[in-house]
């Protein structure tokens, strides 16, 4: 496929998970695609795979990123990390850190990138938002609060951005595949008092119909297509891949 041929993509978290896969599919479609990664070596190793940039950037650095101009014809805001714990014992230093990585870094880059878009008439925001932008769990209040809110920021670029020829649009898929869910089993695990087997089948997925994790090619086929051309008409919207979850 060569539908993004000449367009350049920004893939935040880029290293591993959705956001190696997302690398992957944007560089298949023809574009041409900046790793960004806190892990330079993984970076680099998704980077080169694809021909494309990598980026060593530790995005929670958010005064670094106040003043960066980026020419980027896709951004994909997917880093993230995870935390659980009950809210009287949630560390407010970790609530910060995890609204200042899922929410605030995208703003910034947000910013950084519209006068670009604007200038050429074309733009595409993704921001891998999770079931939990629309749904809430237990234990995860910083996780669910900046989901939230990545959602809010989505929106309001979507309608900024329209009469630009800029689109911004959430993916919210359940439990993907990924080292960050590997380390939410152990972590459910001794949160809820029960084994690791069994924080898929009575924590994890409960909620869904389908009962399997989603795999990031999944994610990121989906984040190709919002990248394309036929889906110049989406905007505003946060697509749910949840097994059926928010069916509920």
């Amino acid at each position: 496929m060569s539908e993004l041929a000449g367009r350049t993509a920004l893939v935040t978290g880029g290293g591993s998970g959705i956001g190696a896969a997302c690398a992957r599919e944007l560089a298949a479609r023809g574009a041409q695609v900046t790793v960004a990664d806190i892990d330079e070596t993984a970076a680099k190793t998704v980077a080169d795979e694809i021909d494309g940039t990598a980026w060593a950037v530790d995005l929670l650095d958010v005064e670094a990123l106040e003043d960066v101009e980026l020419k980027i014809d896709i951004l994909v805001n997917n880093a993230g990390i995870q935390s659980i714990n009950p809210i009287e014992s949630f560390e407010p230093a970790m609530f910060r850190k995890l609204l200042a990585l899922m929410v605030e870094a995208p703003f910034l880059l947000v910013r950084s990138v519209l006068p670009h878009m604007y200038a050429t008439g074309f733009g595409r925001v993704i921001n891998i938002s999770s079931v939990h932008g629309l749904r809430a769990s237990e234990y995860k209040v910083a996780y669910v609060t900046a989901k939230h809110g990545l959602e809010g920021l989505s929106k309001v670029t979507a309608l900024e951005g329209g009469a630009h020829g800029v689109t911004s649009n959430c993916v919210n898929p359940g439990y993907v595949r990924t080292p960050l869910v590997t380390k939410q089993i152990a972590d459910q695990a001794r949160t809820h008092g029960i084994g690791e087997d069994e924080v898929l089948s009575k924590i994890m997925l409960t909620e869904s119909a389908i009962k399997r994790l989603v795999e990031p090619e999944e994610v990121a086929a989906l984040v190709g297509w919002l990248a394309s051309p036929a889906a110049g008409m989406v905007t505003g919207s946060s697509y749910s891949m949840d097994g059926g979850w928010s069916a509920r």
